[in-house]
Order: C-alpha cells, then sequence, then structure tokens
C-alpha cells in the first residue's frame, strides 16, 4: 500500500496522482480523515493514561496520609472506562483505514501516459519483422488441429471451458519453452530457480495485492483458505515476507546488486466478467503455465532495473525469432499494484491481432509495505526494498504466435533453433496424417 504520510502531508499532489488511476479524491479524504481520527485517539488516550499514572499515585500520597481516596479512586475507574472505551473505538478505526488504504493503487510513476484504458498505451518500440507470406496464415486453433496437439472438447468434458488439453508433440513443445525460459534466465542473466507452492493462503494474497482487490477472479478453497495462484509473482515475493536482507542471514541489496528469483508454475485465473473476451482457444484461458522473475531491489535503482527487466523478458522472444512490440502502458491500464508498466506484445497474424505475453512492472514499495520486506543499508538503516515481476513468459499466447508466426507453407510449424535441443534435436511440428 502507499506511505499514509503521503496521504497525511501532500494530500492535494496525492489525491492528483491517484485521480490519474481513476481513484475518487472521497476515497482519499476518508483515508486522511481517519488517520486523522486515528492520531487524535492515540493522543487522548495517552494523555488519559498520563492522567490516570498522576491520579494513582496521589492515591497513594492520599492513603498514606490517612486522606478520603473515594473520590480519586472513582476518578482512576472513569479515566480507565474512558480509555477502554477509546481502545475499542481506535480497534474499528484502525480496521477501517487498514481496508480503506488497501483499496487504493500505486502512485503512478510522472512519466508514464495518463488514460483510462489501452488505448492511452505508448507503443515504445518494435522488434523484430514481418512479412506476411504468400500463403494464408489460419488460426491457432486450425494451425494445432492439423498437427493434433490441442483438444479443446475433451478440455470442457473434464474440466470446463477455458481448460484446453495440450497432446502430444505440443505437450513436448510446452515443456520445451519452460525449460528454454528457465535456463535463459538462470544461466544468462543471473537468476535463482524456485519451485514454490501453487496454493497459499490469504496473508500472501494480501501481500502482493490481490486481495482484497480482486477476489472475485480467483479460485479460492473455502475448507482451507487457499487460493491457488493466479501468477507465481505470489508466493515468490512473499518468499521474503517479514525478511530483513542483511548480507548476513539473508542477501545483502545494494543498487549494483539485487536479489532475482524465477519460477515456473501453473496459473490459475476465474476471470470474472471476461466471458466474449477473446475467448476462444488458447487466447484467454483459465489454467495455463507461465515463468515469472521477480526482483528485490535498491530503491535508488528500482526504475533503471524495470528497465533491464524487460529486456531479459524481451531476451525470451528474440531467441524465439519472434516479432513482437513493448507498450508503456498508461495510468488506467496498469496492474493495481504497479508505479510503472510495460507490456510485450506479439503479433499473431492468424488472429489478426497483438497479444499480450508479457507485463513488467516495477511496484515501489508498495508490496514492501505490505510484506513488511525490507533491507538495511550502506549506513545500516532499515528501509523497505522495491519489487518487480515479470513474465518471461506467459505460455498460452506465446504458443499461439510461435505457431502462426512459424507456420509453413505445407502446414508444418518451424521450430525456432532455440528449443530444437529441447525437443531431441527435431526442427518442426508436422501435420498428423488423415
Amino acid at each position: 500500500m502507499i506511505d499514509i504520510k503521503k496521504i497525511r502531508e501532500d494530500f492535494e499532489n496525492t489525491a492528483a496522482q491517484l485521480a490519474r488511476r481513476g481513484v475518487e479524491k472521497e476515497t482519499v479524504e476518508k483515508a486522511r480523515d481517519l488517520d486523522a481520527k486515528r492520531r487524535s485517539l492515540l493522543g487522548e488516550t495517552e494523555s488519559l493514561k498520563a492522567k490516570r499514572n498522576s491520579a494513582s499515585k496521589e492515591i497513594g500520597a492520599l492513603a498514606k496520609a490517612g486522606g478520603d481516596i473515594a473520590a480519586a479512586k472513582a476518578e482512576v475507574r472513569a479515566i480507565g472506562d474512558r480509555i477502554a472505551e477509546i481502545d475499542r473505538e481506535l480497534a474499528q478505526v484502525e480496521t477501517d483505514l487498514r481496508e480503506t488504504m488497501l483499496m487504493i493503487p500505486n502512485l503512478p510513476a510522472p512519466e508514464i501516459p495518463t488514460g483510462p484504458d489501452s488505448s492511452a498505451n505508448k507503443v515504445v518500440r518494435f522488434v523484430g519483422e514481418w512479412k506476411d507470406p504468400a500463403y494464408p496464415i489460419p488460426d491457432h486453433m486450425q494451425i494445432g488441429e492439423k498437427l493434433g496437439i490441442f483438444d479443446f472438447p475433451r478440455g470442457v468434458k473434464l474440466t470446463g471451458t477455458g481448460f484446453p488439453i495440450i497432446l502430444g508433440q505440443g505437450a513436448k513443445l510446452q515443456r520445451a519453452l519452460i525449460q528454454y525460459m528457465l535456463d535463459v534466465h538462470c544461466q544468462q542473466q543471473g537468476y535463482t530457480e524456485m519451485l514454490p507452492p501453487f496454493m497459499v493462503n490469504t496473508a500472501s494474497m494480501t501481500g502482493t495485492g490481490q486481495l482484497p482487490k480482486f477476489a472475485e477472479d480467483l479460485y479460492h478453497s473455502n475448507a482451507d483458505d487457499f487460493w491457488l495462484i493466479p501468477t507465481a509473482e505470489v508466493p515468490v515475493t512473499n518468499f521474503y515476507r517479514d525478511d530483513i536482507f542483511d548480507g548476513v542471514k539473508l542477501p545483502k541489496i545494494t543498487p549494483e546488486s539485487p536479489v532475482k528469483l524465477t519460477a515456473y508454475t501453473p496459473c490459475f485465473r476465474r476471470e470474472a466478467g471476461s466471458a466474449g473476451k477473446m475467448t476462444r482457444g488458447m487466447l484467454r484461458v483459465h489454467q495455463f503455465d507461465k515463468v515469472e522473475m521477480v526482483n528485490f531491489v535498491h530503491p535508488d535503482t528500482s526504475f533503471q532495473q524495470l528497465e533491464t527487466l524487460v529486456k531479459e523478458a524481451e531476451a525470451i522472444l528474440t531467441g524465439l525469432g519472434l516479432h513482437f512490440r513493448v507498450l508503456m502502458l498508461c495510468s488506467g491500464d496498469m496492474g493495481f499494484s504497479a508505479a510503472k508498466c510495460y507490456d510485450l506484445e506479439l503479433w499473431a497474424p492468424g488472429e489478426k491481432q497483438w497479444l499480450e505475453v508479457s507485463s513488467c512492472s516495477c511496484f515501489t514499495d508498495y508490496q514492501a509495505r505490505r510484506l513488511n520486506c525490507r533491507f538495511k543499508d550502506a549506513d545500516g538503516k532499515t528501509k523497505l526494498v522495491h519489487t518487480l515481476n515479470g513474465s518471461g513468459v506467459a505460455l498460452p499466447r506465446l504458443m499461439v504466435a510461435l505457431l502462426e508466426q512459424h507456420l509453413q507453407e505445407d502446414g508444418s510449424v518451424l521450430l525456432p533453433e532455440a528449443i530444437r535441443p529441447y525437443m531431441g534435436g527435431i526442427d518442426r511440428l508436422a501435420p498428423i496424417k488423415q
């Protein structure tokens, strides 16, 4: 969450920044007023405790002198009753303040475009080239059917819409892409791999900002109060919840040395309210595979490190010989916890549209404040870290674009050289014999 001091000490500017993200001023005012009430109650209770201590000493002195202490004791009881009343009121105010703050998104970086939705996003660059071939390119569902690698109807039978089955060489390709990504991140980019749980508790979902805002988009097990993860960002970032990077028990974070973790996980999203929006085939599914990168960085270099993170995600796509573009997202299209975000979108010629496959975000100290994740700086002071994450990359739409961009005239799909070693040396996926 954002620092309450920004609302308390720089209200108008903070409200104006949040207005870029669609936050109504009344919400920011509510947080400010609750904070003021909390501080007032704390001041009153501290004053009453001091008064009670003084009165208690007077009772002792009166009793020692043989005086009447009845009135003084009554006053102490009255003070105690008021303190108890304030404590109850304070507990409610603190709960209301936390709930309000949890629903306020991160402050947007000054340089990002202002806009309500994706129409205001800014294209930063195109990478690679694409030229339509002389032969037609069908969509990925038709390509996959001829290759025999998808079975959507049986996925519906087993579970429901949005749970595709990938078969044969398609399943092997999926595994190959995952291993290729992990190897690039770990062997070339300095990441440490981890394999986290695929279910987490409520504290973990709250720490990275999925709760309480996006509860309806998540799968929840009521019996255990566990949540299926929507992204590996959740367990990987929470790995250091309530920890301090100190260079002793945990690594040391400096401007030159972030802590970098990567993980493959399946991801689960209900996608509530998304019916009819790109739901064909692999375009929008409820279960999918993804490789995630998470960085814990020094506050002085977090936005600089974001540019590095984007390049690390780009390296996956360039290594696969794919044409894509990089977007800087506007204030109204960013993720809830992000201060700045880039999307990587692959061109899918069969779909005739751009498909998001990676979202790389800098969260500043927004997640860290929820997580209580800190580091020791060069002066030994304890401060909040900054967190970043990016997909490197999501598999379903990567599979779509790879099939469509590398489709050959004979219906086969030429495999990028980078993943052929993971595919047993084969150079293409061939149509099945009818």
